[in-house]
């Protein structure tokens, strides 16, 4: 099994209405991808100031599978569309559970 975990820095000027939008997406995201076994996504509970604002947590049953969610138009369509524009900063790491 691969976890996905990906944690997102909004630009400081991002309004609360695109992060919803962005945070939206996101969780339709298992609606259009049968690959996602599970998905986990919410923002920052704001316990420190230098957290990263928005969480994205995925896992699936092979790396294939991970490939398929990483390529697929919907998931590109979100990042183009609502994220890329207002992101200061990405990380993201794959690992076997």
């Amino acid at each position: 099994m691969i976890r996905h975990c990906v944690l997102l820095k909004f630009l400081p000027e991002t309004s609360d209405d695109s992060k919803q939008a962005a945070l939206s997406g996101i969780k339709d995201l298992p609606n259009h991808i049968p690959e996602i076994l599970s998905y986990s996504v919410g923002f920052d509970a704001a316990l420190r100031d230098d957290n990263y604002d928005l969480a994205v947590v995925g896992d699936f049953e092979n790396a294939e599978d991970y490939l398929i969610y990483a390529s697929h138009e919907k998931h590109l369509e979100v990042i183009s569309n609502l994220l890329a524009p207002h992101l200061a900063s990405r990380s993201a790491v794959q690992y076997e559970l």
